[in-house]
C-alpha cells in the first residue's frame, strides 16, 4: 500500500513512519514543508498527484496554539487552507485521507467525555483553524477518518513530557496548572492504531487519545514519579495565573465511542502509555 504522510518530521509523523515500517507491506512517502508545503495548493497537488498514494495521512499542521493566537490568519492557511489542499487532491486519485484533529474544537465547559458528534464550539484561533480543516475534509473528500486527539507526546519532538523533564533538572519546584483536565496521548500509540483502521473503510469521525483522564499537574507527578525524579516540588496553581495568549479547554477528556462500536481496541492507560515512551527514550539512548 503506497501511504504519503505529511508533517513527517513531527513526532506523530515520524513515529507513523515508524509503525508502517515495522508493520511492512507499505510504500512510505514522507513529506514534510520543505517537500511540499501545503499551504501551496499547485505543490500540494503536482507532489500528491505524482506519487498517487492509495492513503494520506495528514499529519502536518501548526500546532503552536498561542503562535494561532496571534496570527490567526497563518493558523487558516496551514490548518485551514492547507487542509483544503491535501482534500482536494485526495479526491482527485480517490485516495483515503486521515486527519488530524484536536481537543480544542471543543469549549471546555462540559463535565462529560465529548462525543464525536456532540456540538462544537472552539474558543481559540487553534481551535478555529483545526475546525476549518474538518469542514474542508467532509466537504472535498469521500473518503476521510477525521481523528481528534490531545495533549500528544512522542519521541521526536518537543512535548509537555520532554519540557518537564528538562525543568526538573533545572529547577527545584515547578508550578502546573490543575484546573485543564484532559487524556494524554503517546504519538507511537496513536500510529499504531491509525494503521489498523486505514486498513478498512470504516470512515467518519474517531476520538483517539489514552485511556483514562488527570490534569496537567497530575501528569507532572506522574512523569517525575516514572522517571525516578526525585527533590522536585509541584507546586498547583490556576489557568488564570499561567496566563497564557490563547485559551486552553478546561475539560477535554474525548469519549472512545467510536473506536469501541467500530470494533477496534482503546488506546492503553496513559501512565502505561508514559512508562512505555520513558523506556523507548531510555533503550534509545
Amino acid at each position: 500500500m503506497r501511504v504519503l504522510i505529511t508533517g513527517g518530521k513531527g513526532q506523530l509523523g515520524k513515529d507513523l513512519a515508524r509503525v508502517l515500517t515495522e508493520k511492512g507491506n507499505y510504500h512510505i512517502i514522507s513529506v514534510d514543508r520543505g517537500e511540499m508545503d501545503i499551504s501551496d495548493a499547485r505543490q500540494t497537488w503536482k507532489v500528491i498527484l505524482d506519487n498517487k498514494p492509495q492513503v494520506i495521512i495528514h499529519a502536518g499542521a501548526n500546532t503552536n496554539v498561542d503562535g494561532c493566537e496571534l496570527d490567526p490568519d497563518n493558523a487558516y492557511l496551514v490548518n485551514g487552507l492547507g487542509t483544503r489542499n491535501v482534500a482536494v487532491a485526495a479526491q482527485e486519485i480517490n485516495a483515503k485521507l486521515v486527519y488530524y484533529s484536536t481537543d480544542y474544537v471543543f469549549d471546555g465547559k462540559g463535565s462529560k467525555p465529548y462525543e464525536e458528534l456532540d456540538p462544537v464550539n472552539p474558543q481559540s484561533g487553534y481551535g478555529r483553524s483545526k475546525l476549518a480543516g474538518e469542514e474542508f475534509v467532509k466537504a472535498f473528500c469521500n473518503r476521510f477518518f477525521i481523528v481528534r486527539t490531545a495533549w500528544v507526546f512522542g519521541k521526536f519532538g518537543n512535548n509537555f513530557v520532554k519540557t518537564i523533564l528538562r525543568l526538573a533538572g533545572e529547577k527545584d519546584e515547578l508550578a502546573i496548572v490543575h484546573d485543564q483536565v484532559g487524556s494524554p496521548t503517546y504519538t507511537y500509540d496513536l500510529a499504531q492504531f491509525t494503521e489498523e483502521f486505514i486498513n478498512t473503510s470504516l470512515y467518519g469521525y474517531y476520538h483517539a487519545t489514552n485511556s483514562g483522564t488527570c490534569s496537567w499537574y497530575e501528569f507532572t507527578k506522574a512523569i517525575l514519579e516514572e522517571a525516578g525524579t526525585q527533590g522536585v516540588k509541584v507546586k498547583p496553581i490556576t489557568s488564570q495565573e499561567l496566563s497564557r495568549p490563547a485559551p486552553r479547554p478546561a475539560y477535554s477528556v474525548l469519549s472512545d465511542r467510536s473506536i469501541r462500536l467500530n470494533g477496534f481496541k482503546p488506546l492503553r492507560p496513559w501512565r502505561e502509555a508514559l512508562r512505555g515512551y520513558l523506556e523507548d527514550v531510555k533503550r534509545d539512548g
